[in-house]
């Protein structure tokens, strides 16, 4: 599973993802900090979390944490949808 493409555009991401989300995003309380990008099978305090199902199964969803409540959802997936499609844009010229 590759997540990098998040990483790289993890600062774009928190800038659509709603306000105050340096008050939600410390690091502390199941979070992940604001400045920084993680990832992880059944990781509640990462950026982004993948579940176990999908990690047995090779197959299913994950979780985006940054967004908050106050994001616009349109936005929010308007910019998940932007980078995986650049990534598998990228992916495909590879090969």
């Amino acid at each position: 599973m590759q997540l990098n493409c998040y990483k790289k555009k993890h600062s774009e991401h928190i800038a659509l993802y709603g306000e105050d989300n340096h008050l939600r995003l410390t690091g502390a309380h199941e979070t992940q900090s604001i400045h920084k990008f993680s990832w992880g099978f059944a990781d509640r305090g990462a950026s982004i979390r993948v579940t176990r199902e999908t990690q047995d199964k090779k197959r299913g969803y994950l979780e985006d944490r940054r967004p908050a409540a106050n994001s616009d959802p349109y936005n929010v997936c308007g910019m998940i949808a932007k980078t995986c499609v650049q990534e598998s844009k990228k992916s495909l010229k590879k090969h």
